[in-house]
């Protein structure tokens, strides 16, 4: 655990990576599309380059395997093509990390537009976050939108809302969906919800105590992030090393 800023090598991997990038293949990435759409009037060139920042962060390491939710596999797809364009032009110098996909829940939803991914970006009630309080927890989740009707069913298309909150109980249950709509068969979305509520409330409380418990701990946090920076910066040195000599900047 480090802080980004603090290994410089990241921005400069990043620009160089840019050099070998067609811009093309960054106009065409979803959230790119996404968020222009979204704020026409802050369209920047850090929003477009952003993905060439990401490859920056894992190819630097010289990662292996990524694990990511589904709206991130186009960028991993991106880094990938990224190191093999480089890899041919320059030599071999950076490993091709691997994409790993979780088997449940890769893809969450908004639980205010079910349509939607979830985003920490979007309204608060859309997601549930990491140290959020109980009761804003069961909040978000009784007034989570569900569909017509009243039966738990998983039904992408017909139910997305409800299906979406099929798949948070499943992944954070590590039950299948199958099993959870049997359970619940006949018992109606709101005994569902409070269900799923309570589980999310189990399962986040050990984070949110600890964070609790390290805010006050300030010498501490300093003192693991340091450690993490000088383990960074060993890797990041001898992997920038490389890239120089590859590219011809240095002997």
């Amino acid at each position: 655990i480090f802080v980004q800023s603090q290994v410089p090598e990241h921005t400069e991997l990043s620009w160089l990576l840019s050099t070998i990038t067609p811009i093309g293949d960054l106009l065409r990435m979803t959230q790119y599309k996404e968020k222009s759409k979204k704020h026409p009037k802050n369209i920047n060139a850090g929003l477009l380059n952003y993905p060439i920042l990401m490859a920056a962060d894992i190819l630097l390491y010289q990662t292996e395997a990524v694990p990511i939710g589904k709206d991130q596999s186009q960028h991993v797809e991106l880094t990938r093509e990224i190191a093999r364009r480089f890899n041919q032009k320059f030599g071999q110098t950076f490993k091709i990390p691997k994409v790993l996909l979780p088997k449940k829940g890769a893809k969450i939803m908004s639980l205010t537009e079910p349509k939607k991914k979830m985003s920490k970006t979007d309204s608060p009630q859309s997601c549930i976050f990491l140290f959020e309080e109980p009761e804003m927890i069961r909040k978000k989740i009784m007034t989570a939108q569900t569909d017509s009707g009243k039966q738990v069913k998983y039904k992408l298309s017909l139910k997305p809302g409800i299906s979406n909150l099929l798949t948070i109980y499943s992944a954070f249950s590590d039950v299948p969906i199958a099993k959870i709509e049997k359970e619940f068969k006949n018992k109606g979305y709101q005994v569902f919800k409070e269900k799923l509520a309570q589980l999310l409330i189990e399962k986040l409380e050990p984070f949110r105590r600890k964070k609790k418990e390290l805010e006050n701990q300030q010498a501490l946090l300093e003192k693991i992030l340091e450690a993490g920076r000088k383990r960074a910066q060993i890797i990041a040195f001898q992997t920038m090393e490389k890239v120089r000599k590859n590219m011809g900047f240095r002997n």
